[in-house]
């Protein structure tokens, strides 16, 4: 029983060791991601993959710099919308127990295929459809109907008058209300007999014999 249990504890030491070698020291990795193709510019929030620690992820800012800790040797995988993967395999003996590195990211192009999008299910429905379809007015129709005898009336009610307008109808009101404070002369039964004695006296003027 007692060699049973050395043997166990042999085997659990050797393990630990063995795992503690194979998972490296911990290091403080740092860096910043860029654009490959265009020299000084980041990319932000690009995601940040350890395959070797459990797929753990990390996040870089919004000025593309990351910083946390991990293990020498471990797999670090950067992945963004729009640009190529770039693993990185961190490296064994790291001095200080900090590592910076500066990841270059290239963008990547994805010609997606054509699709093209058939709004109705069947023929006949798209038969219909362009049967009772209203085509819009082209610019000399629309022209026609703005300068009708009707768009016209309607536009004359609605729009207020300019300066213009409201002088011209300024005058043409004053034109009526003197035409209205002006009397017919003839209405008056007095003013009979001065007519009538114009009228003799004219006729005496042109006929000289009467005198």
């Amino acid at each position: 029983m007692k060699k049973l249990i050395g043997f166990l504890f042999l085997l659990f030491i050797t393990c630990s060791a063995f795992a503690q070698k194979q998972e490296g020291g911990i290091v403080q990795f740092t860096g910043i991601v860029h654009n490959a193709d265009s020299t000084g510019a980041i990319v932000p929030y690009v995601s940040i993959v350890n395959g070797t620690n459990k797929n753990q992820v990390n996040i870089s800012n919004y000025m593309g710099y990351f910083s946390f800790p991990a293990h020498e040797r471990d797999t670090i995988r950067f992945s963004c919308v729009g640009y190529a993967s770039v693993t990185v395999v961190i490296p064994s003996n790291v001095p200080s127990k900090s590592y910076t590195l500066q990841v270059m990211l290239k963008p990547q192009i994805i010609n997606l295929p054509v699709f093209k999008v058939f709004p109705w299910a069947t023929t006949e429905e798209f038969r219909k459809d362009f049967i009772t379809m209203k085509v819009a007015d082209d610019d000399l129709e629309i022209a026609r109907k703005n300068l009708s005898r009707s768009s016209i009336l309607g536009l004359q009610r609605t729009l207020p008058r300019d300066g213009s307008e409201m002088n011209g109808f300024q005058d043409f009101h004053n034109s009526v209300v003197n035409s209205h404070s002006i009397t017919n002369p003839l209405l008056n039964p007095f003013n009979w007999g001065s007519l009538i004695r114009e009228i003799s006296e004219g006729d005496k003027a042109r006929n000289p014999d009467t005198n």
